[in-house]
């Protein structure tokens, strides 16, 4: 029989707000949006006071003040945040044999085998205690029997609360929540099942599987076994990749600038592509060339966290002109992204606009589908996919 799992699952409540206030801490029980100008920037974070109006975000920074004028506006400090993540990250490692961080904030800890030596609930309450002594941050966190169970308990127990749902009572806890509440659901799904009267969990618990599958496919099955508190995926612990990269070998040397120029663009669109596909951002750039006799040169840069083109293009641009000695032909070129950290594309949101915002989801979400270079920017639209030969390194 298999051992009893036990998952927790821990999340630092309102993050971003949270590193602000340890710095300000008159910003304190005030509502506080993270993110770009007021005109036309968007809202990358906000805290639990500004949530009361509505205020979520992704929501334009002018819709936001409108729902809450008195807001106070902080532009976010990028190091801050990799710094804040990276101490609670060390303090997880130090304490618990099997952990997986999943982004910035978020980490899912399996004590499973630990229950003949701990009390896994107080050891996980210790645990969170000390994050909130040693960082300053307030933290909540979910104990169960599966990861979707614990992640759901996490969101019951915010903000800076702890929640264990007992092994047999997944069933009880998930009943009353309403469907909305399962991680990863979308609002088509969901209004989809308002549709046939499902809107509590338990509703979907009652549900035929035979139905749910007719309807939704093998997305009927998920549901089914998400809403009953059946989850076997496994925690898996991730050596975090520190760099990712690119290069390109000409078939003859070359030295026209506008085509290295363009190889360049569309070599570093694609692994800005593959950053936010792995919820990764990037603190530095790296551009290597290599010349006919072998002989290589490399310039790096230090950057503010981003997985934008439109940041990353200029800078790996200037590099250029610093590495290549334009008088030489290249016989290869290279694009190193490194010194990489977790975190989602919304700390780009502190620059960022509302407009391309939504052009680089809208690029990516059909990348994503239909593959890489589906949608690119015209300079890198003549070397194709077809020419490059990416690695990743760990």
């Amino acid at each position: 029989m298999p051992a009893k799992r036990h998952i927790v699952h821990i999340d630092l409540d309102s993050f971003f707000v949270s590193v602000e206030r340890k710095f300000d801490p008159s910003l304190i029980g005030k509502p506080v949006l993270i993110g770009g100008s007021a005109d036309r920037g968007v809202v990358a974070s906000c805290s639990y006071e500004a949530r009361k109006f509505g205020i979520h975000s992704a929501m334009p920074m002018k819709q936001a003040m409108k729902l809450c004028p008195h807001a106070t506006i902080v532009r976010g400090a990028h190091g801050r945040y990799s710094e804040a993540s990276r101490e609670v990250t060390e303090i997880i490692h130090n304490a618990v044999p099997l952990y997986q961080k999943t982004s910035i904030d978020e980490f899912y800890i399996d004590y499973t085998g630990m229950d003949r030596f701990h009390n896994c609930y107080q050891h996980a309450t210790e645990l969170r205690q000390k994050i909130i002594k040693d960082t300053g941050l307030p933290i909540s966190f979910g104990m169960s029997s599966c990861k979707t169970v614990s992640k759901m308990a996490t969101n019951q127990a915010k903000p800076n609360g702890q929640l264990l749902v007992p092994h047999g009572m997944e069933k009880e806890f998930l009943a009353p929540l309403n469907i909305s509440k399962i991680p990863g659901l979308g609002e088509s799904t969901s209004q989809k099942l308002y549709m046939y009267g499902i809107e509590k969990i338990g509703d979907l618990q009652k549900a035929d599987l035979r139905f749910l599958e007719a309807i939704f496919g093998k997305m009927g099955r998920y549901l089914w076994e998400k809403a009953n508190g059946i989850d076997d995926s496994e925690i898996v612990p991730t050596s975090e990749r520190k760099s990712i990269s690119t290069e390109h070998t000409f078939d003859s040397n070359i030295a026209n600038k506008n085509m290295i120029e363009t190889i360049l663009v569309s070599m570093t669109e694609e692994l800005a592509s593959k950053l936010r596909k792995e919820n990764k951002l990037a603190s530095c750039l790296t551009i290597k060339v290599r010349y006919a006799n072998f002989e290589t040169h490399t310039q790096q840069e230090k950057i503010a966290l981003t997985a934008a083109e439109h940041i990353l293009i200029p800078g790996i641009k200037n590099l250029l002109k610093k590495a290549w000695n334009q008088h030489r032909p290249i016989r290869l070129i290279g694009v190193r992204l490194s010194n990489l950290c977790s975190g989602s594309y919304q700390i780009n949101l502190f620059e960022d606009n509302e407009e391309r915002i939504r052009l680089y989801q809208a690029m990516d979400k059909i990348n994503f589908k239909f593959g890489d270079k589906t949608v690119c920017r015209a300079a890198g639209m003549e070397i194709g996919t077809r020419n490059f030969n990416p690695f990743l390194r760990g």
